[in-house]
């Protein structure tokens, strides 16, 4: 599963490079992805809405055994 979620991620990384953000995958554990955000990510206010509302979405429609995705 863990494959799956770095391939969804680097999907989508492009766009979050665009506005000078980035974020790594930490690791996958029962259905919980755990990510550290980088560049703008780290520290912008919108991060949480973006990762919730964005990622864990994207995820959530590609691989369904994810359950949730947080910032470590």
């Amino acid at each position: 599963m863990k494959e799956k979620v770095q391939e969804v991620l680097d999907r989508i990384r492009p766009q979050l490079q665009a506005d000078g953000g980035d974020l790594e995958l930490v690791d996958v554990v029962d259905g919980v992805v755990k990510v550290k955000l980088q560049g703008a990510c780290n520290g912008c206010p919108g991060a949480q809405m973006t990762l919730k509302m964005g990622v864990e979405r994207i995820l959530k429609e590609n691989v369904p055994e994810v359950k949730e995705v947080i910032a470590v």
